[in-house]
């Protein structure tokens, strides 16, 4: 309890890390690329991001763009922002909320890529409604895309990939949708650039599914 309250207090001081309590937090929306990167560089968020190592990763590997991190855990968030502190990363962003509130955060099409990397599988009938590819959520990452935007999602959960997939494929505006049921041995690896979560490196024990899509 004492290391978390110490994480709290340091991620209140971090400029990047955005959470309640900042003049920023109420401000960001529409405003990410002027207010916070200072650039108007292209936007990928990673929607509960956890320890943020995919956030970390893409930003390494891609400097000319931006990335977001989305968690609502305080001391999750706190590995992200120390990680992208280190490494003295100018193009990352940490936002302390729910993801049910994402659209009090982002105007509609400032995001151009959304990630979703090991999301809780919520294999329980009555948590249908909070997998992250419900039909609730998957209006919500339609309405801050970009045309053209594209969603990526990566598990190790078949339960949630299958489910996954039949709600996409039951939408008349997905488009471009790609699915591998073995990440690893497929031609869509590279776009996945090998970054692994702490996640994927300690639990998974099936083949990592992944798939991509978008919104027509």
């Amino acid at each position: 309890m004492k290391r978390k309250r110490e994480r709290f207090e340091v991620i209140a001081g971090r400029e990047n890390v955005i959470q309640p309590g900042k003049d920023i937090y109420g401000q960001i929306k529409g405003n990410w690329n002027e207010l916070y990167f200072k650039n108007s560089n292209s936007i990928t968020v990673e929607l509960a991001c956890g320890r943020g190592e995919y956030t970390i990763g893409l930003a390494k590997l891609f400097p000319e763009r931006n990335f977001i991190g989305v968690d609502i855990k305080g001391d999750r968030i706190w590995k992200g922002s120390t990680l992208a502190v280190e490494n003295k990363l100018c193009n990352v962003g940490f936002l302390r909320a729910p993801i049910l509130m994402t659209e009090n955060f982002f105007d509609p099409g400032e995001i151009d890529e959304i990630w979703l990397t090991f999301p809780d599988p919520r294999p329980r009938k009555k948590d249908i409604k909070r997998r992250l590819t419900s039909p609730r959520y998957l209006e919500i990452y339609k309405s801050v895309l970009r045309p053209g935007g594209i969603i990526r999602l990566k598990t190790d959960n078949t339960g949630l990939f299958e489910y996954s997939l039949e709600e996409i494929r039951g939408r008349e505006d997905a488009t471009g949708l790609e699915v591998t049921h073995d990440l690893y041995d497929s031609t869509l690896r590279p776009e996945c650039f090998d970054i692994k979560t702490r996640y994927e490196e300690m639990f998974a024990g099936e083949k990592i599914k992944y798939l991509r899509f978008g919104f027509g």
